[in-house]
């Protein structure tokens, strides 16, 4: 997990499970993405809530998921 600690003190992470953010202070999460089908079965990772694109289509949701924790990493964090 990559935490990104700003100068005011805020700290940006991806979510998930690996450690405990409360031990960092009162956790504050936020949708970054949503990943969806389209009618044909094909994956998007909408990054609108991160101020971002739309990217797609993938054939598998895990490489939607995969692309959308790239694009955050590099662009939001």
């Amino acid at each position: 997990m990559q935490l990104l600690i700003k100068p005011d003190g805020v700290v940006r992470c991806l979510y998930d499970e690996s450690i405990d953010l409360r031990a960092l202070g009162r956790p504050v999460i936020a949708r970054g993405s949503y990943v969806e089908p389209d009618q044909q079965g094909r994956w998007f990772a909408d990054l609108a809530p991160a101020d971002g694109p739309r990217l797609g289509p993938f054939e598998r949701r895990s490489h939607a998921l995969e692309a959308e924790s790239r694009w955050l990493e590099a662009n939001w964090l």
